[in-house]
């Protein structure tokens, strides 16, 4: 690990596994790098309630982990540069916790 990297993958260990709401902002992050999507088909997609996914989505955009496109209810969210650049440090922490 370098030490560019080094900050990242502990913000994504924070927000992934240090935190309440991990496993859905990872279901997120994965849903989103698969494809674009809004809050409401995220919701649909990970059976999860709007506000819970609309509150987990402003977690991840305030950590520059994703980014949006568009306003109100059409908000598109994707994966940052960073986040596309450095996906398998999320890859290996989501690997160390729930895939042992």
């Amino acid at each position: 690990m370098s030490a560019n990297t080094r900050p990242l993958k502990y913000l994504l260990g924070w927000l992934i596994a240090g935190t309440k709401g991990g496993i859905t902002r990872a279901q997120i992050i994965e849903a989103v790098k698969a494809a674009p999507r809004n809050a409401n088909q995220l919701a649909g997609l990970l059976g999860k309630d709007y506000r819970t996914i609309r509150h987990h989505l402003k977690v991840l955009e305030k950590n520059k982990i994703i980014t949006s496109a568009g306003d109100r209810y059409g908000t598109t969210y994707f994966l940052s540069q960073t986040m596309e650049e450095n996906y398998a440090l999320f890859e290996e922490i989501v690997e160390k916790i729930w895939k042992k």
